[in-house]
């Protein structure tokens, strides 16, 4: 029995990582210190902390990652005896320019790439390459302030234009910034960090530092789009959006207003990379804020001028949000306005499990943007219990993903959605980005390591493996658990 429906041809089934979350040598081949770098271990409702530099007596998890640096031939391997028709990853910025501000770039670093990219090619796996996820240069970081500083552009078309140049023929799909709208989440300082390497002080203003860095990732993606193309037309150059969709949770008008403004206070991001320009509410929201921005004529030239070519998300979760007693502006501020859902289950660390609102979402963003869709994130992270046998059994793994994959399938075939590809994350467990945790597992691989860095590193096939390798074979037809 099928349950499921066949994909187009041509479909990419995937897995998805990112350079600081599995590559580990976080000081080999001339690399230089991101932002990963100097983020400490948490835990489930321990944040990470974040240092000034690298101190001793710390525990760094993205350090080694899972050994990926080293280990990159055998894994690449077993994803191709996964099937896998893609595989999404990122370029670590500092293996290419340590600092992030030098001229020329590291050849050690692009040359990892090179080989890397071929170990894929060899196997008829293509690349699809994410320029910035989550780890900035850390030297920008101090010296200039991220991106609240308009010369980080100029620093970040370099390293855009060094990666479009040497990879053009092993790499078609290529992302600007990784998740781009978590920061919309302004209270937390890792989002904030991570998106745009803003350090904020308790006297900033937070949220208009949001908008301007933002605005200026925007330009650089712009940038990034025209010199993509210009290099070679047929390059593929997308925006990477978190997709959580925000539903109310009554029908009560004003609670639908509230889910109304915060579908817009999120995607802004995707307004203005996918259509070219901001959506009028927002200037309205600035003027009442008193934010002053620094957006010039040839910024809003540029954005226009370099849309994305589809546009790549993740979808793990939806939120639901309720309007307060008295609300007139229905003002949307993620870190207090979420509440939880009824109708949908949690995961071991809370997030919401609702498989059909990967579909809504799919069908939101093509009647919002109008540009093909790449599901490049979607998991489960949970704990995994490696058998005495070696085996790791993870039903409710299986689970998630057929109910997920069913949804995306149905999008495509009764709802006309225009979708590429669907790379599941961390298809080989990894360091989390959230907690910094090795034991929140989300692979169909098994990699025998604890949350200190201490294990064998050997790697064992999950159920979730031979399933997904089955789903892979018959192109989506076959989702039998």
């Amino acid at each position: 029995m099928s349950e499921g429906i066949k994909m187009p041809k041509g479909f990419l089934w995937g897995g998805a990582v990112a350079a600081h979350q599995l590559e580990g040598g976080w000081n080999e081949g001339g690399k230089g210190v991101s932002i990963a770098d100097v983020m400490t271990a948490g835990a489930k409702g321990v944040a990470r902390k974040v240092t000034d530099g690298v101190e001793d007596g710390q525990i760094y998890p993205n350090h080694w990652g899972n050994d990926f640096y080293h280990k990159y031939p055998e894994d690449i391997k077993l994803f191709a005896e996964l099937g896998l028709k893609c595989f999404r990853t990122s370029i670590a910025w500092t293996r290419i320019f340590p600092n992030g501000d030098e001229t020329e770039p590291n050849e050690a670093g692009l040359k990892f790439y090179d080989d890397m990219f071929d170990e894929c090619l060899k196997y008829g796996i293509q690349p699809v390459i994410t320029l910035s996820h989550f780890e900035m240069p850390y030297h920008l970081v101090k010296e200039y302030g991220g991106f609240s500083n308009r010369k980080v552009i100029e620093f970040f078309d370099r390293f855009a234009e060094v990666c479009f140049r040497r990879y053009k023929d092993k790499v078609k799909y290529w992302m600007t910034f990784n998740e781009i709208n978590n920061q919309t989440d302004w209270r937390d300082p890792h989002p904030l960090l991570q998106d745009s390497g803003l350090q904020l002080g308790k006297d900033d203003n937070w949220e208009e530092a949001m908008f301007q860095a933002a605005h200026y990732e925007f330009v650089a993606s712009a940038h990034a789009v025209q010199i993509a193309h210009k290099i070679d037309p047929s390059l593929k150059v997308g925006s990477m959006i978190a997709m959580c969709p925000v539903y109310p949770l009554t029908s009560k008008p004003t609670d639908i207003m509230k889910a109304e403004r915060a579908m817009q206070y999120r995607y802004y991001f995707g307004d203005v990379q996918a259509l070219g320009f901001y959506p009028e509410w927002i200037t309205k929201y600035w003027a009442r804020k008193g934010y002053n921005l620094d957006i010039t004529a040839a910024d809003l030239a540029d954005i226009k001028a370099g849309t994305v070519d589809y546009v790549g998300f993740s979808y793990y979760m939806s939120f639901t949000t309720k309007a307060k007693d008295g609300e007139t502006h229905f003002d949307y501020d993620e870190h207090n306005d979420l509440v939880s859902n009824p109708y949908v289950e949690k995961s071991d660390w809370g997030w919401q499990i609702d498989p059909v609102g990967l579909r809504y979402a799919m069908n939101w963003m093509t009647t919002r943007w109008h540009k093909p869709l790449f599901i490049v994130e979607n998991g489960f992270g949970a704990y995994d219990k490696l058998e005495d046998d070696n085996s790791i059994h993870d039903p409710y793994r299986i689970s998630y993903f057929h109910d997920h994959i069913l949804q995306m399938e149905k999008a495509v075939h009764e709802d006309g959605v225009d979708l590429i590809g669907y790379t599941p994350w961390g298809h080989i467990d990894l360091i989390s980005a959230s907690t910094g945790e090795m034991k929140k597992r989300y692979g169909m691989i098994y990699v025998d390591q604890d949350d200190e860095g201490n294990g064998s590193l050997k790697r064992y096939k999950k159920d979730s493996f031979a399933w997904y390798k089955k789903v892979i074979a018959s192109n989506g037809e076959d989702l039998t658990e």
